[in-house]
């Protein structure tokens, strides 16, 4: 290539960030509907919140696992076939595997208590305590086991979360936020919030674990600590529902996990945290619009003012995040 035809390094580094805001706009819509079609299963398969967890795990397991062996390289040779971005993990020291386990528990608890938090109080609620709490979590606990710094405008971001739970369950009426649903959303925020420390974790050192090789250890171990769960709670559909609940799942494991979750890696890595963090947002929002618009769930003025300063304490954090690394 002639160095007229080259492409300038600012274009292109402008080009990987547009390709990144793509990437995290289809994950953000994709795992936005994710409450939307468990609530969808409920209905037609009469199956619980750990089978449907169970299903997504195993079905995002065998097609992310077939992507990683099956994806070319540059070499010619399967990604799977040799080097860190394969399944090298299968062949971890003792102490990382220990974290493996430990992340894919937390993932189990994460989606399992959002399922049953989306059958408790609707999808709506659900979603927006999870993904509203889960980052106030995280930094909570990046400060109590990391030492990382929080800040005053991380603080005041955590007061605002607080204070938008508050209005959530306080100011609406009787029935329509449910405080068993509520509380199993904040126990699926904080698996999100283990999960995501102990990824950072799991993503340092000299043996770090890559993202791909890590998201299947987390399915993996997730399937088979749900596999008992599900199997007594009724692993499969019920009645004249199975292939519409089958197609459902198959949805659920295919767009929602095995395509959202190289897509969230591949965002990530071209945007920065703050801008990712932010971008995500578009998860509660699009789980909101189809709860109100397709599920007849009701958006209540105190649900709409919780949501707000739920997700302005993301907006929050991310910010502080930002000045922070820039600083």
């Amino acid at each position: 290539m002639s160095t007229s035809t080259r492409i300038p390094t600012p274009l292109r580094g402008h080009d990987s960030a547009r390709r990144g805001l793509l990437f995290l706009t289809a994950t953000g819509l994709s795992w936005g509907t994710t409450g939307a079609a468990a609530d969808l299963v409920y209905r037609l398969g009469d199956m619980g919140p750990a089978a449907v967890s169970f299903w997504r795990h195993l079905g995002g397991l065998v097609l992310l696992g077939a992507f990683t062996v099956l994806r070319p390289r540059r070499g010619g040779r399967p990604t799977g076939a040799t080097g860190r971005q394969g399944l090298g993990p299968l062949r971890t020291p003792p102490r990382r595997l220990g974290l493996l386990i430990a992340i894919g528990v937390g993932m189990a608890v994460f989606q399992t208590a959002y399922f049953a938090a989306v059958e408790a109080t609707g999808v709506a609620v659900a979603t927006i305590v999870t993904l509203g709490s889960g980052p106030v979590l995280t930094a909570l606990g990046g400060r109590a086991l990391l030492a990382e710094r929080v800040g005053g405008a991380g603080a005041a971001a955590m007061a605002g979360a607080l204070l938008g739970l508050g209005v959530l369950v306080g100011a609406n009426a009787e029935g329509v936020v449910r405080p068993s649903g509520v509380a199993l959303g904040l126990l699926s925020a904080g698996g999100y919030a283990a999960v995501t420390l102990l990824s950072r974790s799991a993503g340092r050192g000299s043996d770090a674990v890559a993202p791909a090789a890590l998201t299947l250890w987390s399915f993996g171990v997730g399937a088979a600590v749900l596999f008992p769960l599900a199997w007594l709670e009724g692993l499969l559909p019920q009645g004249e529902g199975l292939w519409p609940t089958a197609g459902v799942l198959l949805y659920m494991a295919l767009f929602t996990t095995a395509l959202a979750y190289p897509l969230y890696f591949a965002g990530t890595a071209r945007v920065c945290a703050a801008t990712a963090s932010v971008m995500m947002l578009l998860e509660p929002a699009t789980a909101a619009l189809l709860a109100v618009a397709f599920l007849g769930e009701r958006l209540t003025a105190a649900t709409a003012t919780g949501t707000a300063l739920l997700l302005a304490s993301i907006v929050g954090l991310a910010l502080a995040e930002s000045r922070r690394r820039t600083g």
